[in-house]
């Protein structure tokens, strides 16, 4: 939730994440007063599009009936399946960002899991007969970072689909710094102090304190805690898994980027990758550790709501694919090869660019190893039983010590849960 000048004057790029879906959702966000401490979301016209050759696109709006005027044949289908889920959102979403444990909406949560629980691909051919709802749905699933062939990658796409529906995909005004600006203002109004730019190696550094909270992976942890952990729960964190990794680029534009479908202007998030078929292949590839000739990108173009991230007539926008962990190999090319597809002299509009590949990312916070921004794989054994299966995933071995990161349930997004659970599991043992 960082923001800044990435490639010229002026112009305002999150370093990170821009598109807060999960944030305007958040149980813990909504529950304290950010907007008194200067926070705006922004919501744009619709929050994804998805464009295809023709020159036509598949559009998630803020409702399935117009959603389902851009998906052909497949309208009825796609309302069939997503109004249930929509007109029980606030149920639903409590316990799908809550820890592991009994629903509050059994009945609801067992028909997500029945959709849930599969492969996107397989869902989507079964739910949908037309490409337009096949790819759309696909495009929302390749947000797991994993093979669309794999159990589970159907939730994120009903959870995204779901939460387009009902937040619209928002974006912080002024850039996501003012996301993170309002929760420490907020902090420090109730007495908290920050503390940063002081690199702690050992937890042994610390101040005496009954709660210590740490926002790390396994890997992070394991050298902050030295030889303290019990071999046993060591070699626990030693076997938790990372995922693929991103590389990611910035770009400051002369204007708007110039799609060849006009509902792509509309839209806060564009996802490219044509069929599903395409997107499949592209994230299978980068599964088993290689590049993709035609990578699933996704597109961010938040100026076009935001005015005050760019200088007046101009834009930011910013993109990412998927990579193999640790990758080095510049995918510069095939990104923008991938925009002009759809939006045909784009590299007409741009003024200056920046890149980041997986090791700038680590070196921008040790949490992204090789370039994992989720903090680990989310499959069906990382999901919930992060990072390791226990009662109490945030609770360590070491007395008032929890972990707290996108390593633990309910895991990556920006949304807090990971802190607002692990923060109540420690008050449960000071209290």
């Amino acid at each position: 939730m960082r923001s800044a000048e990435l490639t010229l004057p002026g112009f305002t790029h999150d370093v990170c994440s821009t598109i807060h879906a999960l944030g305007a959702a958040s149980p813990f966000l909504l529950s304290v007063p950010l907007e008194q401490y200067g926070l705006e979301w922004v919501t744009p016209s619709a929050p994804l599009a998805h464009p295809f050759d023709d020159g036509t696109a598949a559009v998630l709006e803020r409702s399935t009936e117009l959603t389902g005027r851009t998906l052909q044949r497949d309208a009825a289908a796609y309302r069939r399946f997503m109004d249930p889920f929509v007109r029980n959102a606030d149920g639903l979403l409590k316990d799908i960002l809550g820890p592991l444990g009994f629903p509050r909406r059994p009945l609801l949560m067992a028909r997500f899991g029945f959709y849930g629980l599969r492969s996107s691909t397989s869902l989507a051919s079964r739910l949908f007969r037309d490409e337009p709802a096949r790819a759309l749905f696909a495009g929302l699933a390749g947000h797991a970072i994993m093979p669309l062939e794999h159990p589970l990658t159907a939730a994120f796409g009903l959870i995204l689909g779901l939460l387009g529906h009902v937040t619209g995909w928002p974006v912080a005004r002024g850039g996501s710094k003012s996301l993170a600006g309002a929760l420490a203002a907020y902090f420090q109004a109730l007495g908290g102090e920050i503390v940063t730019g002081t690199p702690v190696v050992s937890l042994k550094e610390l101040p005496p304190a009954k709660v210590v909270l740490c926002d790390v992976t396994p890997r992070q942890f394991i050298r902050l805690a030295a030889d303290s952990l019990p071999p046993r729960y060591q070699r626990r964190l030693e076997s938790y898994r990372y995922g693929p990794g991103v590389f990611k680029m910035d770009w400051a534009l002369r204007g708007p980027i110039p799609w060849r479908a006009a509902a792509c202007a509309r839209a806060g998030t564009v996802h490219l990758g044509g069929t599903m078929a395409e997107i499949a292949v592209a994230e299978s590839e980068v599964w088993k550790g290689r590049h993709p000739a035609r990578p699933f990108v996704l597109v961010t173009q938040p100026s076009l709501f935001d005015g005050t991230r760019a200088p007046e007539g101009r834009h930011v926008a910013w993109a990412y694919c998927h990579v193999p962990n640790g990758s080095t190999t510049d995918r510069s090319e095939q990104i923008e090869s991938q925009i002009e597809r759809f939006a045909p002299g784009f590299r007409d509009q741009i003024l200056a660019r920046s890149v980041m590949s997986t090791r700038d990312f680590q070196k921008y916070n040790a949490n992204y190893i090789g370039g994992d921004i989720n903090g680990g794989i989310q499959d069906l054994r990382q999901l919930y039983f992060r990072p390791t299966v226990q009662r109490v995933p945030y609770a360590t071995p070491l007395e008032g010590v929890y972990l707290c990161s996108s390593s633990t349930p309910p895991g990556g997004g920006v949304h807090g849960m990971c802190g607002y659970h692990a923060a109540r599991a420690a008050l449960r043992q000071v209290l």
